[in-house]
């Protein structure tokens, strides 16, 4: 039957109300969303954030990351002189060994930074003072003066070297570099790439040696220790060591993993055969459907920190505390994850399956198991 001229003109007064309201809401909904984000700009104070952020303080956290510092410190007192990795009383230069950019030079201790800076410790005879002297700019020297520190300088400061001074304190950072003095000690920090000590400590028969000389003692060389191979002894060393900690690393990352998988599957395992009565197209009963799912979002709005505290009252700290919040946190989330893939399978598979005279058990083992298993084993796989 062909539409009338009346009927035409409803139906593109139709279409174009639809197309304007859709433009509408395509326009709308980006414009709340930027308007939220303007919101954030100012309640957040975003830009007096960004202008108290430290970028200094940042560049040192980033680099901290990816190298490590060595500090070469004199004890203003005594004279002596430390170096140590990080700072770390475990990681300090035993007696007689020193890196090769730290010598004497007669009373002197010259520190030999890279790009050609240099600080050097003068002796106490000379009055303890010490000096950084930088390419391109000059020394700049400190000493102690009459109840304080005195700085001199070659020259106006460059923009890539700080300086902040106190009577008691002066700190000196560039880019190669940080050097502080204070009345009872002067410190140099030398930034290295690498993490020092990752795999021996100095203490270790092994530490500073090249990878081709510890493939040597592995393979060939003489026993360090008569009572083990070098293999055994390096590996040994290596899970021990002092300031890394391997082995317990190790330790608490399996135990993570371990705890990881027994929570997840567990859950999975537990709440698979409840999804059956939490699904619309398996349990008819609208108040049973009802109160599983109110239990699933109770259970899954409860964070697993939550129910971590809850459970280490009785349990204690550790690994089955940790597996038991990961379950009961997944129950929740497997629970409303499977009965929403229970919902959505085809009927046509299981009505098939039906024909054959299958019971109620044989068509849920035939007819639906195989086609929620792909959905189930992939939303378990990614919470683990």
């Amino acid at each position: 039957m062909a539409m009338t001229e009346a009927t035409l003109l409803t139906t593109r007064t139709d279409v174009r109300t639809l197309f304007t309201r859709k433009r509408r809401i395509a326009f709308a909904v980006p414009a709340v969303i930027l308007a939220y984000f303007v919101y954030i700009f100012f309640a957040f104070d975003i830009a007096g954030l960004a202008a108290k952020a430290r970028m200094d303080n940042a560049a040192i956290l980033l680099s901290d990351f990816w190298s490590y510092k060595t500090h070469v410190t004199r004890d203003n007192r005594s004279g002596e002189i430390e170096i140590a990795i990080e700072g770390e009383t475990r990681g300090t230069y035993p007696e007689g060994r020193r890196p090769e950019w730290v010598r004497d030079e007669g009373a002197e201790t010259v520190i030999s930074l890279r790009g050609g800076h240099t600080v050097v410790f003068e002796p106490a005879a000379n009055g303890g003072g010490a000096f950084y002297d930088v390419p391109d700019y000059g020394r700049i020297d400190i000493r102690p003066g009459n109840g304080k520190l005195d700085l001199t300088l070659p020259g106006p400061l460059p923009g890539d070297i700080a300086i902040s001074q106190s009577d008691n304190r002066i700190a000196v950072t560039t880019s190669e570099g940080r050097f502080n003095y204070t009345r009872s000690k002067v410190e140099v920090f030398r930034y290295q790439p690498g993490w020092e000590l990752f795999f021996f400590t100095l203490d270790s028969p092994f530490s500073g040696k090249s990878l081709p000389e510890l493939a040597a003692l592995a393979l060939w060389g003489d026993r360090v220790d008569s009572g083990r191979s070098n293999a055994g002894y390096m590996l040994t060393e290596f899970l021990t060591n002092k300031m890394w900690h391997h082995d317990q690393v190790i330790g608490a990352v399996i135990e993570t993993l371990l705890m990881a998988f027994l929570g997840t599957f567990g859950a999975a395992i537990i709440i698979f055969p409840v999804a059956f009565l939490a699904a619309s197209n398996f349990t008819p009963l609208k108040s049973v459907r009802f109160a599983l799912r109110r239990v699933f979002d109770f259970v899954r709005g409860v964070d697993a920190l939550i129910w971590t505290i809850i459970l280490s009252r009785a349990f204690g700290p550790g690994p089955m505390t940790g597996a038991l919040a990961i379950l009961i946190t997944d129950l929740g989330s497997f629970g409303k994850l499977f009965s929403e893939a229970l919902e959505n399978i085809d009927d046509k598979q299981v009505e098939g399956v039906r024909s054959t005279g299958a019971t109620g058990l044989q068509r849920a083992r035939f007819g639906v198991i195989p086609q929620v298993t792909p959905v189930i084993l992939s939303q378990v796989l990614y919470f683990l």
